[in-house]
C-alpha cells in the first residue's frame, strides 16, 4: 500500500463545504483585501497562543524578514542563524542588507548549540540572531537563550514556522518571544490555501512597525513613514485559517498519536525525542541513521511507494547560494552530519492504523542504527 510523505486533504467532515461557502461570501461581498477576517485570525491567533500582539503577513519569510526589519536590523548588521535550517532563515538575513553568521547545532535536540552561540556573540558582536524551533520543539536551552540575549543587548528573534501548537511547560512557544515568526504554508500543522504567514510580539513598538512596513511603511493611507513592502495577507488566506483553527488540537493529537507509534514501533531505530518541558505537535518526525545505509534505505521506500522527506538535505553554510554573504561560520559539521543522516517518514493529520504500519513494516528490516 502506498503511503504519501503528507497528504494535505486530510481535512475534517464538513470543512471543505463550509470553506467553499465562506470562499463564495468573500467574493460576493468583494472581500478580498483586509476587514473582519484578517483582524479575527490576528485577534484568535492571540488567544491561542497567549501573544500580545499578532500581525498577519504574506508567508512565513515575509515575517522573518518583517521581524528582521521592526527591529532595525540592516545594512552593515551581523545576525546569528543556526546552520540547520530553511533557507528562507539565511535569504531573510541577506535581504533586509545583514551579515549572516552560521552557528552549528547540538545534536542531542538538533537546535542551535549555546555553547557556540554565546562564543559567536562575543567574537562576532551581532546585533540580532534568529533561534529556529526546528522539527515541532525548540531547544533544550531555549530560556538561556532569550535571557542571555536579553542581558547582551542581542534582538531574539524566533522562527517558529514549524512550531505552531507547541508548547514550554505548559505556555504556547510564541507567549514569551520578543518576536516570533510563522508559517503557514500548506503542509504546516495550522496550513492555509496558499501562502500565509505571522510575526508574534510583545512589544507594542514592534507591532506598530510591522504593520506599517508589511503595508508599504504606511501612516496613514497616502503618508509613508518608511520603505515597506506589499506583504498583506489576503482576506481569503485568513478565512481559511480561522476556519481550520478549531481543529488544530484534533490536528496536533493525531499527529502525535502516529509519532507515538512510530517510537514504539521502532526503537531500534535513533528516533529523536523534543527535550524535557515541551509538548511537540507531531510536525516532523525524525530518524537518524548512517549515511552510508540511508540511500538503500530510502531506494526500499521508494519501491514500496511510501513517501519520505530529508528535512533539509545541507547546511546553511555549504549552499552554494550561501558563499557570496556568509560572514563566518561557527563550530563543527553537525549540521551537515544531520543533513545526511536524517530520514522524515510520513507524518500527516488522521493517518489510519494500516498506513503507520506500513511505514513501520518498510522501516524495520533494514534501518542501520545511527552513530554520532
Amino acid at each position: 500500500m502506498a503511503v504519501p510523505f503528507i497528504d494535505l486533504k486530510r481535512w475534517e467532515p464538513g470543512l471543505q463545504a463550509a470553506w467553499q461557502k465562506k470562499a463564495a461570501e468573500l467574493s460576493e461581498a468583494a472581500q478580498f483585501i483586509g476587514g473582519p477576517e484578517v483582524s479575527g485570525l490576528e485577534a484568535d491567533l492571540c488567544r491561542e497562543t497567549g501573544a500580545r500582539h499578532c500581525v498577519g503577513c504574506a508567508n512565513g519569510t515575509d515575517a522573518l524578514q518583517l521581524a528582521l526589519r521592526a527591529a532595525g536590523v540592516g545594512r552593515g548588521d551581523t545576525v546569528l542563524i543556526p546552520d540547520a535550517t530553511f533557507w528562507a532563515t539565511f535569504e531573510c538575513v541577506v535581504n533586509v542588507g545583514a551579515d549572516p553568521v552560521t552557528v552549528d547545532i547540538d545534536m542531542k535536540d538538533l537546535q542551535m548549540d549555546f555553547d557556540l552561540f554565546v562564543q559567536a556573540v562575543k567574537t562576532h558582536k551581532p546585533k540580532a540572531a534568529i533561534l529556529v524551533h526546528l522539527y515541532g520543539w525548540a531547544s533544550a536551552r531555549l530560556l538561556e537563550f532569550r535571557e542571555f540575549c536579553a542581558q547582551n543587548q542581542v534582538i531574539l528573534i524566533e522562527d517558529g514556522a514549524q512550531a505552531f501548537g507547541v508548547t514550554y511547560k505548559g505556555e504556547s512557544i510564541y507567549k514569551n518571544a520578543l518576536l516570533s515568526t510563522v508559517s503557514f504554508y500548506p503542509a504546516k500543522v495550522l496550513g492555509a490555501a496558499g501562502d500565509a504567514g505571522a510575526v508574534f510580539t510583545s512589544n507594542d513598538a514592534y507591532a506598530e512597525r510591522l504593520r506599517s512596513l508589511g503595508n508599504h511603511g504606511r501612516e496613514t493611507h497616502y503618508s509613508y513613514g518608511d520603505v515597506g513592502w506589499n506583504s498583506r495577507i489576503s482576506s481569503f488566506q485568513a478565512a481559511f485559517l480561522r476556519l481550520g483553527l478549531p481543529h488544530v488540537a484534533a490536528r496536533i493529537a493525531s499527529r502525535v498519536e502516529t509519532v507515538k507509534a512510530y517510537r514504539s514501533h521502532l526503537s531500534q531505530l535513533h528516533c529523536m525525542k523534543p527535550p524535557e518541558g515541551f509538548e511537540e505537535n507531531g510536525y516532523l518526525f525524525c530518524i537518524l541513521m548512517d549515511p552510508a545505509q540511508r540511500p538503500d534505505m530510502e531506494t526500499s521506500l521508494k519501491e514500496k511507494g511510501i513517501g519520505f522527506g530529508n528535512v533539509y538535505p545541507g547546511s546553511m553554510s555549504s549552499q552554494k547560494g550561501a558563499k557570496p554573504y556568509l560572514k563566518a561560520a561557527v563550530g563543527g559539521d553537525n549540521a551537515r552530519k544531520l543533513s545526511a543522516s536524517v530520514l522524515n517518514p510520513p507524518l500527516f493529520p488522521y493517518m489510519t492504523p494500516s498506513e503507520i504500519d506500513e511505514v513501520v513494516q518498510a522501516l524495520r528490516p533494514k534501518a542501520a542504527p545511527f552513530v554520532a
